[in-house]
């Protein structure tokens, strides 16, 4: 039997890692495309097994020409993973890049495969959200993804077959564009203080990364039996209140005096007529102020349950993924005691 394939287009970032990593582990054929000579360099071990295909993702032709191996194969499903860097010209880039993947997966027949999340949505959506919540984003990157998930419906008239699922902030392997990353704990050194984007009583959702990658292998497996359009919500971690997150870093790590600080709007709001990135994170900060649970009970309902790693095991294997933590499973010592009040 020939093997199943994919073709992932965001492979080097987190979420994409994460994807292709999990459909090389359950023995299917992974191609991506890439704009570097040696895109191997640096990579995870488990990202191995990828075929690599010269080419740009704001290339029409290029995305259709990986969409096929050698021989004229044309993959089983795309994932589209791609996403603008730093929070920047989503108009201008991530439309344009979909319509791309769309018009790979129209022309081989393959499921596209989208990671949605919350952006879609404003406060009047309520703090319980299933997939047919009322849908009216109060920023410029959520009414982009409201276009992108109508330019995936809209292309089921035409011949598309697409699948969403929306999440909640991403965490685990070694994406750089994540909170988790960016802002919460630095890569590459020992934790010392969190900084919470959030309230420490604010309850927030979190999914974890391979957690998430799962959830589309089992979707892809159960493609055919889907419409030719169906959108989910992943559950993931749901922290009633955004200080558990810190609790779980200290836990993992055994240093208890880890000091969690909350993150410096003010300076953000400061910055943000002069420094792009600011502004785009500026405009984001509603989503720290409401809570937004995904409603994930349509997904167990066809996968039987949600791939689920307990949040300790979770936290623990992020950070060692940047570098925070050695991949030793012990907690490490508190070496670094801070007697300033915590905030709890």
């Amino acid at each position: 039997m020939q093997r199943k394939s994919i073709l992932v287009l965001g492979a080097t970032g987190g979420l994409g890692g994460a994807v292709a990593a999990t459909f090389l582990a359950h023995g299917w054929r992974v191609r991506a495309l890439t704009r570097h000579r040696n895109p191997v360099v640096g990579l995870p071990p488990d990202l191995a097994g990828i075929e690599w295909v010269n080419g740009d993702a704001m290339n029409p032709a290029d995305v259709c020409r990986a969409a096929r191996d050698a021989s004229g194969q044309a993959v089983d499903c795309i994932f589209h993973g791609l996403n603008p860097p730093n929070y920047q010209r989503w108009r201008e880039l991530a439309l344009p890049m979909l319509a791309h993947s769309v018009e790979a997966a129209r022309q081989t027949g393959a499921r596209l495969l989208f990671p949605g999340n919350v952006y879609n949505y404003g406060p009047d959506a309520g703090v319980w959200l299933d997939e047919a919540a009322s849908q009216h984003p109060l920023t410029r990157k959520g009414q982009v993804r409201v276009e992108m998930e109508a330019m995936l419906q809209a292309g089921g008239q035409e011949g598309l077959r697409a699948i969403v699922v929306r999440a909640g902030d991403f965490f685990g392997r070694s994406g750089p564009s994540t909170w988790f990353s960016r802002v919460m704990v630095k890569p590459g050194r020992p934790v010392r203080k969190v900084l919470l984007p959030a309230e420490p009583q604010m309850g927030h959702a979190w999914a974890y990364l391979p957690d998430l990658a799962e959830t589309f292998y089992q979707l892809a497996l159960r493609e055919a039996q889907l419409p030719a359009f169906d959108t989910f919500h992943f559950g993931g971690h749901w922290t009633p209140a955004s200080i558990e997150l810190v609790e779980s870093i200290r836990r993992v790590t055994g240093r208890e005096h880890i000091r969690a600080a909350r993150a410096p709007w003010r300076l953000i709001a400061w910055l943000s007529p002069w420094v792009g990135l600011m502004r785009e994170i500026q405009e984001m900060r509603y989503l720290w102020r409401t809570p937004m649970r995904l409603n994930n009970r349509k997904l167990v309902q066809l996968l039987g349950h949600e791939p689920h790693t307990p949040l300790d095991d979770a936290i623990r294997q992020a950070l060692v993924d940047q570098g925070c933590l050695p991949a030793s499973t012990d907690p490490q010592p508190d070496q670094f005691r801070d007697e300033r009040p915590l905030l709890r």
